[in-house]
């Protein structure tokens, strides 16, 4: 039987494989119903459909895979961490952001969670925005 540790572990290894894979079910699979979502340097969603329409919002926009993903488990599962590397496409305009013309970005980036009852109940990313402004203009 695996431990919490694994469990949440391989929960998180889901979460991101149907990220890069873009499948939009399979992401929200992961979630429970009233999750929260801090959006970086933003403000925080809550529920799987808000979290559906920031998925498609970012679908439009920009294409992204993650790579190089290292997760951390708390010692009782009930938290998690990743840090990874953002490899983008910057494909249509995003409100508030520089005009896209499929200008391709790479960045570091950070998802902490909050694990319940098998479930991801907070998203949070972090990356550094002013860097991907700058890759961007």
């Amino acid at each position: 039987m695996p431990d919490v540790r694994e469990t949440s572990m391989a929960l998180i290894e889901h979460y991101y494989a149907a990220f890069n894979a873009m499948d939009i079910e399979g992401i929200l699979a992961c979630l429970t119903d009233d999750v929260a979502h801090d959006i970086n340097q933003g403000d925080r969603e809550s529920g799987k459909d808000a979290f559906r329409a920031f998925l498609g919002r970012m679908d439009h926009a920009y294409s992204e895979q993650l790579k190089d993903i290292v997760i951390m488990t708390s010692p009782d599962g009930a938290r998690a961490a990743a840090e990874f590397m953002v490899h983008g496409i910057y494909k249509v305009a995003d409100e508030g952001f520089p005009a896209a013309h499929g200008q391709s970005y790479t960045l570091p980036a950070g998802g902490f969670f909050e694990i319940r009852d098998g479930k991801i109940a907070r998203v949070s990313v972090y990356y550094n925005l002013a860097d991907w402004i700058a890759q961007v203009s």
